[in-house]
């Protein structure tokens, strides 16, 4: 008798884990839609140009302060961080442990001002997981500026600077963003009217 029951708990037991781990591969391998990115046209009107030229530790410190000041660290805390590469620190929750995480983008201007994230690599604790499913994560669960569509499928993340909203209806435009050479040129354009 007591062998019996031995035998349904080591079979309950294994049922339980098979769906555990059927569950988590289905949550990986599920089909991630994109997010559409408007192709924005650059700010026309009566507006005066202004060259500014920054540096990366300038920028980091502006970075980190907007996403305290504007409350987008939301619960789970991230930062980012421009050194070789523009680098995104936080956590995954994996069960009840919080995982870290790096993942780092190349930066590339476009000619209509905004940026364009590339991603570049992932580092995820020891875990392999798929970059898609990393940026779905990082798309669902941190709060991130209005401006900032993740495309997980892409693999990339778009930075609409036109469509950041600053004071004084101020728009940015980047000029130039080489992290390698440290050289980041951005234009604001101040209305005069």
């Amino acid at each position: 008798m007591m062998k019996q029951k031995w035998k349904i708990f080591f079979f309950l037991l294994l049922g339980m884990n098979i769906i555990i781990v059927v569950a988590l591969v289905t949550a990986v391998k599920a089909p991630i839609k994109d997010e559409a990115v408007e192709n924005q046209k650059m700010v026309s009107g009566s507006y005066v140009p202004l060259k500014i030229q920054a540096e990366k530790e300038d920028l980091n410190q502006v970075i980190n302060h907007y996403l305290e000041k504007e409350g987008l660290t939301g619960p789970i805390h991230y930062q980012v961080v421009l050194g070789k590469y523009v680098e995104l620190y936080g956590t995954i929750p994996v069960f009840s442990q919080e995982i870290q995480m790096k993942l780092a983008f190349e930066p590339i201007a476009l000619d209509n001002g905004d940026i364009l994230l590339q991603q570049k690599s992932i580092s995820v604790g020891k875990l392999q997981l798929p970059v898609s499913y990393v940026l779905k994560f990082v798309r669902d669960k941190y709060k991130l500026p209005e401006w900032v569509t993740i495309q997980p499928n892409a693999e990339n993340i778009y930075v609409s600077l036109q469509k950041m909203k600053l004071k004084s209806d101020i728009h940015v435009k980047v000029d130039e963003f080489d992290l390698e050479n440290d050289d980041i040129r951005f234009t604001l354009l101040v209305p005069v009217k």
